[in-house]
């Protein structure tokens, strides 16, 4: 039946490139997109061939490039992936709609590649539904309702919701789905073709990074592995965690490291773990966004991304919300032994790419007020479903960053440095970061003020200690679950956390921020702005959207001081700190994260720092309510912003008397035991 919907869908689509049936103001539209949806099929059956195994690398590389050739940024103008040239040749809102439609058949790739069917056909149906209800207007001489198109794809989504989240959930938990995992294991990695196996983007930046990796000694490799494996089951020790109840692991990486993540598969399997690798969601219906949450090739055209985040617009309400609500815990329920078992993610971030700066279009779709409301209950709630079978208490997690070759001509010169950053001696940071703590756990609150420019004002109300001698605020990062070393942080008190945060130039989830500002009062946000835009709305649009996450106002979750002053250098010798990964960059200052506690969901466990204090600094009066309403406790959401050493002016710890203990200034450690930490900056490196 599933075969012969494909090639019913395959053989109507053919025809509409000779047709002249609809309106001359959609024809183009519509031969065109039809041709992308042949060109996607004719990929389908080269793959079913067995022609990614024959094939040589000129053929593979033109194959790879025309699959995503109309949405590059050179063709991006002409596309009608674009919003803006579909509002401009179809109106605004058959423009939005059609563009959504041009942008989802996208995912066709992907599903070609793993030679999934079902996902191909339900798309094909969807153009060819939407394609004939243009043709039956024609025919009456008239155009087709705008909201009957907005039906047509509102029941698409909600009719195959379930579908695709069990696909979804079963790519997440199961790793007998192993397309990528067979890839990465059996191939001759030598053999760079088999970048191309995968269906993702490749361009000369995953090959020079695969050819790199092959270039490496065995035991740089191994000690890229273990430091990752290491870390992930550290994590699971230190907090008392029993990784002897898991079976699996997720392993998120960017293509081009494959020969690291084979090692790490081999890993993880010596300590009890089979490897779960799926793909960062291709389908905007599916979750996709600009941040990637999987494996994932290059990305053809960031602007692309971001134009379509909030496709989700044309068909969210209360009732597709409550719907796919139901649908969530369906798919959770199907695989629920294999999410009871799996624990949690090891991922290998990428960074050094061509900073992002996007561009606002009005033609873009956006949430309105109710949605926004919509899309924060549904994160919520599934995010509340997610840890009732994927319990947090049980789970753990590790984060490692590397560059990749677009950073620069000095590439390897950095991938070394990176690499020394990850594995620096922990113990000399544990024992620093501990006068820190000790010195913070005397303090009622914390003073934090910028220089210069930085117009940075805060202060940070602490937890009292009731037993200083067994009891402390601040956690003892070093470098287990989050790689590298160097952080000493914790969960403050909302009550009397007021003041302003405020940072030049910083990069958060891939996107560029100017002179970004927010405003605290009792710990929440309070107001924000940035200079990204010409207009306040547009900028403030832009940080709720981003930053916010739809919310009216976020709490300071956590506030930490980075130590981590090698990495800082390092940065700046070679001009990078535009393009760390906020998991380096929140060790080079202090920061402070918007959204929920670093111990979401984990509140009742017990942590103690190496010292043996335990940790009392774990919730906060927002997350202190998950015990009435899990929907006001957790926010799904954790963004960290850092303040750099060179627009910190002063931060000092304060006691309940007034005494001040001055911890930095002029972006310096002038704390008693921290001049080690000043060594980089005399030093240089």
């Amino acid at each position: 039946m599933l075969a012969e919907r494909f090639a019913l869908s395959c053989e109507r689509i053919a025809q509409i490139l000779q047709e002249e049936a609809v309106d001359a103001a959609f024809r183009d539209y519509f031969v065109r997109t039809a041709g992308l949806i042949d060109l996607f099929v004719q990929e389908f059956h080269y793959v079913a061939d067995g022609n990614l195994e024959k094939a040589g690398m000129e053929e593979l590389r033109e194959h790879n490039r025309r699959l995503y050739e109309d949405i590059l940024p050179e063709n991006y103008g002409k596309s009608y992936a674009n919003p803006s040239f579909a509002a401009a040749r179809l109106g605004k809102e058959f423009g939005q709609m059609l563009s959504f439609l041009a942008a989802e058949l996208r995912s066709l790739i992907a599903f070609a590649y793993e030679q999934d069917v079902e996902s191909m056909v339900i798309r094909m149906e969807l153009f060819l539904e939407v394609y004939h209800a243009f043709v039956s207007a024609a025919e009456e001489g008239v155009s087709p309702r705008a909201e009957e198109i907005r039906d047509m794809i509102y029941w698409f989504a909600s009719d195959y919701s379930e579908t695709m989240l069990e696909k979804n959930m079963r790519s997440t938990f199961d790793w007998k789905e192993d397309f990528a995992l067979r890839i990465i294991m059996d191939s001759d990695l030598q053999d760079l073709r088999y970048l191309y196996r995968f269906g993702e983007y490749v361009t000369e930046n995953e090959l020079r990074m695969a050819r790199y990796v092959n270039s490496l000694p065995e035991e740089k490799i191994a000690l890229m592995a273990d430091t990752c494996t290491e870390g992930y089951r550290i994590g699971f020790e230190v907090t008392g965690k029993d990784i002897g109840k898991k079976k699996s692991v997720n392993i998120r990486y960017f293509l081009g490291f494959e020969r690291v993540v084979r090692k790490a598969v081999e890993n993880f399997a010596g300590i009890g773990l089979e490897s779960v690798i799926y793909r960062a969601p291709a389908s905007f219906l599916e979750g996709r966004k600009l941040s990637k949450n999987g494996y994932y090739g290059a990305c053809a055209n960031k602007q692309f991304e971001y134009d379509h985040e909030y496709d989700q617009a044309l068909y969210y309400d209360k009732k597709y919300v409550h719907h796919r609500l139901d649908n969530y815990r369906n798919a959770l329920e199907s695989v629920k032994e294999l999410a009871a078992v799996h624990g949690g993610p090891a991922v290998i971030e990428e960074f050094g790419g061509i900073p992002f700066e996007p561009e606002s279009k009005e033609e873009n779709l956006r949430l309105n007020e109710e949605q926004q409301k919509l899309a924060v209950e549904f994160q919520s709630a599934a995010g509340a479903l997610m840890n009732e079978y994927v319990k947090g208490e049980e789970r753990s997690f590790t984060i490692i960053a590397f560059p990749v070759p677009e950073i620069g001509d000095n590439f390897e010169e950095i991938f070394d440095g990176v690499l020394r950053i990850n594995t620096l001696d922990y113990t000399l940071y544990q024992g620093i970061q501990q006068k820190i703590i000790d010195t913070l756990d005397k303090a009622a609150y914390v003073r934090i003020k910028g220089c210069g420019a930085n117009r940075t004002d805060l202060k940070v109300v602490l937890h009292r200690l009731k037993n200083p001698e067994q009891e402390t605020n601040f956690e003892n990062c070093v470098a287990d679950v989050n790689i590298p070393v160097g952080e000493v942080f914790t969960s403050p008190v909302l009550a009397g956390t007021q003041g302003k945060l405020h940072v030049s130039k910083v990069y958060l989830n891939g996107l560029k921020y100017l002179n970004l500002e927010i405003d605290f009062k009792d710990g929440m946000i309070a107001d924000y702005s940035c200079t990204n835009f010409d207009t306040p709305e547009e900028n403030r649009k832009f940080i709720r959207e981003n930053v916010l996450h739809h919310h009216d106002t976020l709490p300071m979750g956590e506030f930490a001081i980075g130590t981590n002053t090698t990495a800082y250098v390092f940065a700046d010798k070679y001009d990078i700190g535009d393009k760390l990964p906020i998991l380096i960059a929140e060790k080079m200052g202090p920061h402070f994260a918007v959204g929920d506690t670093c111990y979401s969901h984990e509140e009742e466990l017990t942590t103690f720092n190496p010292d043996g204090k335990r940790l009392i600094a774990k919730e906060n009066e927002v997350s202190a309510l998950r015990s009435e309403d899990l929907g006001k406790a957790y926010l799904n959401c954790h963004t960290d912003i850092t303040i750099p050493y060179d627009e910190l002016g002063e931060l000092m710890a304060v006691d309940g008397g007034g005494q001040e203990y001055v911890i930095i200034r002029d972006g310096r450690f002038v704390l008693e035991g921290c001049e080690e930490l000043n060594k980089a900056f005399e030093d240089g490196l």
